[in-house]
């Protein structure tokens, strides 16, 4: 098995926790009104502010403006991931210790002219994608869903790819203050993801091993398990792809549907992701070759070669900061 971080020293600057929340992944796609239509009508989020070339889609059940930005683009990109910061406070203490540790600013701390505003920064991460770390966002006006009301609640977890996942997550963890729940390994690979909390739930964020950088899944909660199902079976009926799944996973113990939007991004159904008692956590090494691991109900495929490369995805544009 290859060497963990965790297997090293502390990492500097451990004790600072900005991030406490993931807020919202944006994406960038030639087809913007096919891309558009697949979000607001099968995949089940409400659109909430658009102009020309980009809409913002917001979960019924999320106190976040938005947890999807789509933008028209000549390239497929994932634009960035943001997440949220408890103070404006933390957001300047942030960036005063990205810049002196060499990371690279792409904008300084100050208002955000997105949905809900905010005071916010964007830098890269060593990879090359875009992150976004903001606080004072106004919160959307949501609501409980009813049972059986099959669409998102919130935006879960966000998956990325990277060809060196053990360096990706150590500078989230050294920068941003995320904490090993779980890794996924194999005896002939080594370790294959990664999962990382910003908070009591098992993941917000999650590295994988892959041939580049890229998008691997963004993840959606639904109310409840029935809930999961009817919307696993809306995409089915709407010609969505399904590529693996139903099933629940060990790792985080949530349920899994994953879809391809209609430019090859993953997109998951989940919902019952473990709520994890921090102060007691050990992080656990996860066998991928134990069918248990990657779905405890046997319902999905087996995990294999051709279903690990549905979510490769294209390789995204790095070190290059969407116009938006």
């Amino acid at each position: 098995m290859t060497n963990r971080p965790e297997d090293g020293p502390p990492m500097s600057g451990a004790g600072f926790q900005p991030v406490t929340h993931l807020r919202h992944v944006d994406l960038a796609v030639p087809d913007f009104a096919t891309q558009r239509a697949f979000y607001g009508s099968t995949w089940g989020l409400t659109e909430v502010a658009s102009d020309t070339g980009i809409a913002f889609f917001a979960a019924e059940g999320s106190p976040e403006q938005y947890v999807v930005r789509i933008r028209a683009d000549e390239r497929k990109r994932m634009d960035l991931v943001a997440f949220g910061a408890a103070s404006v406070a933390d957001v300047d203490e942030l960036a005063e210790r990205l810049i002196a540790a060499g990371v690279r600013i792409i904008a300084e701390p100050g208002p955000l002219n997105t949905p809900g505003g905010g005071y916010g920064l964007r830098f890269f991460d060593i990879d090359g994608r875009v992150v976004e770390v903001s606080a004072d966002v106004a919160i959307r006006g949501h609501r409980r869903l009813e049972e059986r009301e099959a669409i998102p609640v919130r935006l879960s977890h966000c998956v990325v790819n990277s060809p060196d996942p053990a360096l990706l997550r150590a500078f989230y963890e050294r920068h941003l203050g995320f904490r090993l729940s779980d890794t996924l390994y194999s005896t002939h690979m080594g370790d294959l993801m990664y999962f990382l909390r910003c908070s009591p739930l098992h993941h917000s964020f999650a590295i994988a091993r892959g041939p580049h950088a890229s998008l691997h899944h963004a993840s959606f909660e639904m109310r409840g398990v029935e809930e999961y199902m009817r919307g696993t079976g809306r995409a089915l009926r709407a010609g969505t792809r399904l590529t693996w799944g139903p099933g629940r996973h060990l790792a985080g113990d949530n349920t899994f549907s994953y879809f391809h939007d209609p430019h090859g991004n993953t997109v998951e159904y989940t919902t019952e992701l473990a709520v994890i008692e921090e102060d007691t956590w050990h992080p656990g090494l996860h066998d991928v070759d134990d069918p248990v691991t990657q779905d405890q109900w046997g319902t999905a495929a087996p995990m294999s070669e051709v279903v690990a490369k549905e979510q490769f995805n294209d390789p995204d544009v790095l070190f290059t900061a969407p116009p938006v």
